[in-house]
């Protein structure tokens, strides 16, 4: 399947190539593992602890900095769509929704539970998109585990597990 990841910083990053890759792996890495069989669109925004803290209080109401945001176009239920889908007619492509990552938060995260930075995105990434599919840690516990658990084993298999990095 034809997926496209695009990702945009909009602020400077010393290893922008090197981070965009790594979210797009991480991304394209969560889709094939949740068998999404359409060609899906995910548009990726890099920003800083004031954008996020101004995007989180404007759509959830909370004023405070977060890691990572996401807005899906379309209800999902742990994978499965839950209405009908429609290609953008300009990509052909199913636009899942809009990913925000606060890089900063990341990088502070990392080192507070001591892995890298590329894990911590990676974990993000993986997070988000599951978000997209309509997976949901806080609607039950059955949910948080099921999430849990999909996040742990696409982390795996791009190699990002906590002790290999």
């Amino acid at each position: 399947m034809e997926h496209l990841i695009r990702v945009t910083a909009e602020v400077p990053l010393e290893n922008e190539e090197e981070v965009r890759a790594l979210i797009t792996r991480c991304a394209l890495g969560a889709l094939e593992r949740e068998q999404v069989d359409f060609a899906a669109f995910v548009d990726v925004t890099i920003v800083d602890d004031e954008n996020i803290r101004a995007l989180n209080a404007e759509y959830r109401e909370k004023d405070a900095v977060t890691d990572v945001l996401s807005f899906p176009m379309y209800e999902f239920l742990n994978g499965a769509p839950q209405e009908d889908l429609e290609p953008d007619p300009e990509s052909d492509r199913v636009m899942l929704g809009d990913m925000i990552l606060n890089y900063e938060r990341a990088r502070q995260q990392a080192a507070e539970f001591g892995h890298s930075a590329a894990r911590e995105c990676g974990f993000l990434t993986v997070h988000s998109v599951l978000h997209l599919l309509g997976f949901d840690h806080e609607r039950d516990e059955t949910d948080r585990a099921l999430m849990r658990g999909e996040e742990e084993a696409i982390l795996a298999a791009l190699g990002l597990t906590r002790e290999s990095v």
